[in-house]
């Protein structure tokens, strides 16, 4: 039975001999919700809701409560695994079983998607017809629990309601975690009441770079903006709604010059005027590293004690500190970092870059959370309890997960969702590899040749849109899709073997989604090409040639 669903579930079937049909939702249509469903019970009722223009009460007792007919029934089934889900759909309603919240969660984002392009709108467009859910019995659970997408706030800011916005499109793809990349040279986006000052300098550039660092452009406007300690809190608990997991990134050693813009004596002072420093205005591997001394340790406690607060760990078991591109010049020239070295008895600077990862992994696992971090973080040594986001290639992801340690695939090569998508002259400041919709569903997650028992360290997979070049929503939007799509179902499906997987009936499916992005008002990238306005002539990019290496 064919419902163009994205991500494909596991099994779509009918519903015994009930033959060819559909359930129709009309304005006496309840929504039944047994306990722990009431979180997806409201997502319905206010999607849906107003999608249709029907009010999905609950039923009343004359209905005859659980057992009425006419009504979308939601409940917890233990049996089923904590993400899986399974929906019916027949003559007297809807019932969706989950194996958890989650799972019950998962199940309605599939009914959303059952009831058509219209399920996806704000408002009815056309209020006299009635929306129907085909007959069906549909039985689905995901084969990663680390369904991932990283957003880079920090090179160009994204307000709190794109940020929410995102979480929604997360969600409509049933991806389960949202890494927060809140920190980097280019500007500092959380709130922290004990330094005011990260937010009041650091949060704010004088210019940008447009284009690739080789540009010879400029934007003259002033860029920044951060997100209140409230403004977190709502978009953690928007998150949790949706099931989703937050993973803040507070960049540690490297990627630090907004900090040391707002607070000079976090810098490598004995080397350079740090107080000269302001937020980096351009893009690459910055040599202004924080400096390995106890005022710097103390410093990103502090920031870290706030960032606990925010980020619970019911949503936030993992913290991530960065740890990649920390250039070492500073240090190699630094009588204080060598002092540090010898102190502690360090081989070199890449053991004291460990030693500074193992301190916040210490620090972190006293208060009951994991630390993660990009897959420099091996060099030097790694602590037993921390994970490693491998972004470099598999290389680092394997070595991490025959070493013991947990492991997120997020390639570069292959998931970097800032590549282009096309090798035409109209993409907007082309960058790295092409990238194109049938390359990312064929990206396979776990690499051959890895051991059992290391492959059940691959928690699972991520995609990264760094936005270095992507000055707004809409230019994040034409980076990210259609392309989080095919990531999603590699992601949640039991797909065969890379070159093994139906792209076509993919491709053929991904034309009944265009439809919902288009309801949702996403911006991305048509299957002919970019439009006019999507373009970006005579700005610079860096398009490397060539399929990518395979590391």
């Amino acid at each position: 039975m064919d419902m163009e669903l994205i991500p494909a579930p596991v099994h779509v079937g009918a519903v015994g001999d009930e033959g060819p049909g559909a359930f129709p939702l009309d304005p006496s249509t309840t929504i039944t919700a047994a306990p722990g469903t009431e979180n997806t019970e409201r997502w319905l009722r206010s999607t849906l809701g107003a999608a249709f223009g029907l009010p999905l009460a609950p039923p009343t007792a004359v209905e005859g409560g659980e057992g009425a007919a006419n009504t979308i029934r939601l409940r917890i089934d233990p049996a089923l695994d904590p993400e899986g889900y399974r929906l019916g759909a027949g003559p007297t309603g809807v019932e969706i079983a989950g194996g958890s919240a989650a799972g019950v969660f998962w199940g309605a984002q599939t009914l959303r998607q059952l009831l058509g392009p219209a399920a996806f709108r704000r408002a009815p467009v056309n209020p006299g017809s009635r929306p129907a859910v085909p007959f069906t019995d549909i039985e689905d659970s995901p084969r990663f629990p680390w369904r991932g997408m990283m957003l880079d706030v920090a090179r160009h800011f994204l307000p709190k309601d794109d940020v929410l916005r995102y979480l929604d499109l997360l969600a409509a793809h049933k991806l389960n975690v949202f890494h927060f990349h809140l920190t980097d040279d280019q500007g500092w986006r959380i709130e922290i009441k004990r330094y005011p000052r990260l937010t009041e300098v650091g949060s704010w550039r004088s210019r940008t770079k447009h284009g690739h660092r080789a540009s010879e452009l400029w934007d003259e406007t002033p860029h920044g903006g951060y997100y209140t300690q409230d403004d977190i809190r709502e978009i953690v608990a928007y998150a949790t709604e949706r099931h989703i997991r937050v993973v803040p990134e507070i960049d540690i050693p490297g990627h630090s010059q907004a900090a040391i813009a707002a607070y000079p004596e976090l810098g490598n002072t004995d080397v350079i005027d740090t107080t000269t420093l302001s937020v980096w205005d351009t893009w690459g591997i910055n040599a202004n590293v924080l400096a390995p001394t106890d005022n710097t340790l103390r410093f990103f406690e502090g920031v870290l004690e706030e960032v606990l607060a925010l980020f619970p760990a019911a949503t936030s078991p993992f913290i991530h500190i960065g740890g990649d591109e920390c250039r070492k010049d500073q240090w190699k020239e630094s009588p204080a970092a060598q002092a540090r070295i010898d102190e502690f008895g360090l081989a070199d600077e890449d053991e004291l870059q460990s030693w500074v990862i193992r301190h916040f992994d210490t620090w972190l696992t006293a208060r009951g959370r994991r630390l993660i971090g990009w897959d420099e973080i091996l060099e030097g040594g790694l602590p037993a309890g921390a994970a490693v986001s491998s972004w470099r290639g598999y290389g680092g992801g394997i070595a991490a997960a025959e070493a013991g340690h947990d492991v997120v695939m997020c390639p570069e090569q292959h998931v970097y969702l800032d590549h282009r998508q096309d090798g035409g002259p109209d993409e907007p400041m082309p960058i790295g590899f092409i990238r194109t919709l049938e390359d990312v569903y064929r990206f396979e997650p776990v690499p051959p040749g890895l051991s059992e028992e290391a492959a059940r360290h691959i928690l699972g997979t991520q995609a990264n849109v760094w936005t270095e070049v992507m000055q707004n929503r809409s230019r994040v939007d034409y980076q990210v899709f259609p392309r989080l799509a095919a990531f999603a179902e590699v992601a949640w499906s039991p797909l065969p073997a890379s070159a093994d997987r139906d792209f076509a009936d993919f491709e053929r499916r991904m034309t009944a989604h265009y439809a919902r992005l288009d309801a949702l008002g996403v911006d991305y990238r048509p299957p002919s090409g970019p439009l006019p306005r999507q373009q970006r002539p005579g700005v610079l990019g860096r398009p490397l040639e060539g399929p990518p290496p395979n590391v």
